[in-house]
């Protein structure tokens, strides 16, 4: 007796194929793999020297191996923020466009299938993509880091670590989301890639010159209050917050770091009389939930201009 399938599933099949075949996508991987392999190999010739008294995290000595790095190469973390957008980019600027050139788009839209199947496919095929991939490089580097370490982690660390990758998951769809709504705006796959692209180099290299423009000129002088000084540097904290990469980067810090206790400016009298211990699990996804909050907040809403621009688009054969 014959299977069948949901048209959904149909569809969400034919992309996670298309993805994993195409040139592209292995190109990327493969770039990707290389250099998250070394960044392991620096955390590990590093991890010994990383190893300071007194240091809270020295019971977290797994969780190095995503964050160690002796300035040779960048650390697991930052090859994720940097290369991530470039993946969720490279697997959304053609979503939509691609097809309507082709002449595909009406075809497929033709049969019984519902128009929304066709975008939330789309994202999903590529999402699963993504999960696929990034849970993979995080369990590759925890399988080398026990071969090479010995030293298998602890429960809290495999939970610190699977919450790492969820996020770096949410970080790359925000991406995705993005490249899919431009290639809906736009009727050439070139077009909406500068685009995304543009968007990417503005927030990786102009934003912070921007904001380091603001902080001169809004400075407050040497006669200042505390006060004062607490709320710019709050004020300059929520203004780099607006780059998903800044959410990214405050929110694995913390999960790959437990003995981040706070992600702004604290006074004296709040740091007076504090421990210097490790923070659990829960407390540490306390201190990050704002950040967690407004990347996920950005992923469903870039989704959400995505899904009502291609269910208002007039679809024509050509």
């Amino acid at each position: 007796m014959n299977r069948i399938y949901h048209p959904f599933w149909v569809i969400v099949n034919k992309e996670v194929a298309d993805h994993v075949r195409s040139w592209r996508f292995i190109i990327l991987i493969v770039i990707i793999a290389l250099t998250c392999m070394g960044s392991l190999y620096t955390a590990l010739t590093n991890i010994g020297a990383s190893i300071k008294p007194n240091d809270p995290d020295n019971a977290f000595l797994f969780l190095k191996l995503f964050t160690v790095s002796d300035g040779t190469l960048p650390s697991f973390v930052v090859f994720i923020s940097f290369l991530g957008p470039l993946l969720g980019i490279a697997l959304g600027f053609d979503a939509i466009n691609s097809e309507q050139n082709r002449g595909t788009l009406s075809r497929i839209l033709s049969q019984p299938i519902h128009r929304d199947y066709l975008i939330n496919a789309k994202f999903v095929g590529a999402l699963i993509v993504i999960a696929i991939m990034l849970f993979s490089l995080g369990f590759l580097v925890m399988g080398f880091g026990l071969i090479a370490i010995g030293i298998p982690p602890t429960a809290e660390e495999f939970l610190r670590m699977v919450f790492f990758i969820i996020v770096s998951i949410f970080y790359v769809a925000f991406w995705l989301n993005l490249s899919i709504f431009f290639s809906i705006q736009f009727r050439q796959a070139a077009t909406s890639a500068l685009a995304c692209v543009a968007i990417w180099l503005f927030f990786s290299v102009f934003y912070n010159m921007i904001i380091n423009l603001i902080g001169k000129a809004l400075s407050p002088s040497g006669f200042a209050s505390d006060y004062q000084i607490i709320s710019y540097q709050r004020f300059m904290l929520n203004l780099l917050r607006f780059a998903p990469s800044q959410l990214f980067s405050d929110a694995t810090t913390t999960l790959l770091m437990p003995s981040v206790r706070s992600l702004g400016p604290l006074t004296m009298e709040q740091v007076h009389g504090a421990i210097p211990s490790p923070l659990p699990l829960g407390q540490s996804l306390m201190v990050v939930w704002p950040q967690l909050t407004g990347l996920i907040a950005a992923t469903v809403v870039c989704f959400a201009l995505s899904y009502v621009s291609f269910m208002r688009r007039e679809v024509r054969s050509r």
